[in-house]
């Protein structure tokens, strides 16, 4: 039953990502009333992107969790790693999305290289 629940999940991402893409970003973008931030919308659209896509990368990680669990190899250090990679990666959206004006990639690069660390010391 987990691994069903996993491919839920992965599922439910990628929908997110694409029909939220498609549907919703592309045409919220195309209004002229998108608040200008730092001087732009440009950095209002980046962010918004970065941050619907964000849910995506989550619900992969949460799926992972699920994954090991339904394998049975669950330790904490799986999930210190997950969790880590997770903040990682999540550091290159805002780095790509926004040129790296959105200051979240800081956070999440150091918080990933925390959780990486811990995770190797377990």
């Amino acid at each position: 039953m987990l691994y069903l629940v996993v491919v839920f999940m992965v599922l439910t991402g990628l929908a997110h990502s694409y029909l939220g893409e498609r549907y919703i970003l592309v045409r919220l973008f195309k209004r002229d009333a998108l608040p200008k931030v730092l001087g732009s919308t440009a950095f209002t659209a980046g962010t918004l992107r970065f941050a619907w896509h964000l849910t995506t990368l989550a619900w992969w990680c949460l799926a992972y969790l699920v994954l090991i669990v339904a394998q049975g190899t669950f330790t904490e250090s799986h999930a210190l790693r997950a969790i880590g990679i997770s903040a990682v990666v999540s550091a290159f959206f805002p780095l790509y999305f926004t040129r790296g004006k959105h200051l979240s990639w800081v956070v999440f690069a150091v918080v990933g290289a925390l959780l990486l660390v811990a995770a190797s010391e377990r």
